[in-house]
């Protein structure tokens, strides 16, 4: 089985800290999503950008998986215990994971439920002994913040068993047009029924459900049906205020930051998040002040003099 180095597809070093980490997941995402991504392996790229982010954005997954690197490594099999490596099983659902994954964190590969056939007919005909429902087929759709405003229309394509009529099994391709309703969540399932495996003996196909993958935005974090940005602020806008522009999901709006600003204050900007059952959620702007990279001695001299006759202690506080 070939090693997969998780670090070499994200693009970031060993000791990348979880905001590095997920800073390339969000670029790389959003990169390769297969809704405007113009690669020809998109959709195999997706995949293995999303798996990758999976381990190394868990700390315990990540502290396996590195462990795993230290001391298997290619050509080494996971799962052998040895002292050193134990396979575990993690909660989750990681269906549509390589081999790899599987190998070391437990379940993985499409998810498929698939009745048996009685074996004893039990006074049943041999045809309806074997009469068997078609699998039900689960496979991820990754869909951009923006796709979840209105009703969407999305083109998937997907891989099924199919039976022919000799009873050979083998994988065929169906792509469908599927409406997607506005206001889905992460994780939502959408069933399509009839859409999944073949049914045996005259019994009733599977049914395909369609999970829902929001891809992380360059800008926006999720809380439920909330939006996050984080805000930079110049040291001067805080302290005397500002009007300044803030993007939303459907285009840039004036927000007024209030003199005296400080940084983890969150403002609220009332209808701008993510649409749900009654209305939308909100859009939340988290104040961050950030220094200037550089200044001159002109500026430096300025803040000397700031620094001497302002009467403020940051750190009052310590001495209660």
């Amino acid at each position: 089985m070939e090693f997969v180095d998780y670090y070499k597809i994200l693009a970031v070093a060993e000791d990348a800290d979880s905001k590095a980490i997920k800073t390339a997941y969000r670029k790389l995402a959003r990169k390769y999503h297969p809704d405007v991504s113009e690669h020809k392996e998109a959709e195999e790229k997706f995949k293995e950008v999303t798996e990758a982010y999976e381990v190394l954005k868990d700390p315990e997954k990540r502290a396996q998986y590195d462990e795993y690197r230290k001391y298997g490594g290619p050509g080494r099999e996971p799962g052998r215990e040895d002292g050193r490596y134990t396979q575990r099983e993690f909660e989750g659902d990681f269906s549509g994971f390589s081999d790899f994954f599987s190998s070391i964190f437990g379940s993985a590969g499409p998810t498929r439920r698939q009745q048996r056939p009685k074996r004893e007919s039990y006074g049943f005909t041999s045809q309806q002994a074997f009469n068997q429902r078609g699998q039900d087929i689960e496979t991820d759709l990754p869909i951009f913040l923006e796709d979840t405003l209105a009703d969407a229309t999305k083109t998937i394509s997907y891989q099924l068993p199919h039976r022919d009529a000799q009873g050979h099994i083998s994988e065929i391709s169906r792509t469908l047009n599927v409406k997607i309703p506005a206001g889905v969540a992460n994780g939502e399932r959408i069933r399509l029924k009839g859409q999944g495996g073949q049914g045996i003996g005259g019994a009733e196909n599977g049914d395909l459900y369609l999970r829902i993958r929001l891809v992380p935005h360059p800008l926006f974090d999720v809380e439920a049906h909330n939006l996050i940005i984080t805000v930079p602020l110049a040291p001067w806008e805080a302290a005397l205020g500002a009007t300044i522009e803030v993007p939303t999901l459907t285009g840039k709006i004036k927000l007024t930051i209030p003199a005296n600003s400080q940084t983890g204050q969150r403002l609220r900007i009332k209808g701008k998040g993510l649409v749900r059952k009654q209305g939308h959620g909100d859009l939340y702007a988290v104040l961050k002040v950030v220094m200037p990279e550089t200044t001159d001695d002109q500026i430096k001299e300025q803040w000397q003099q700031l620094a001497s006759s302002a009467a403020f202690d940051p750190r009052k506080e310590w001495s209660k």
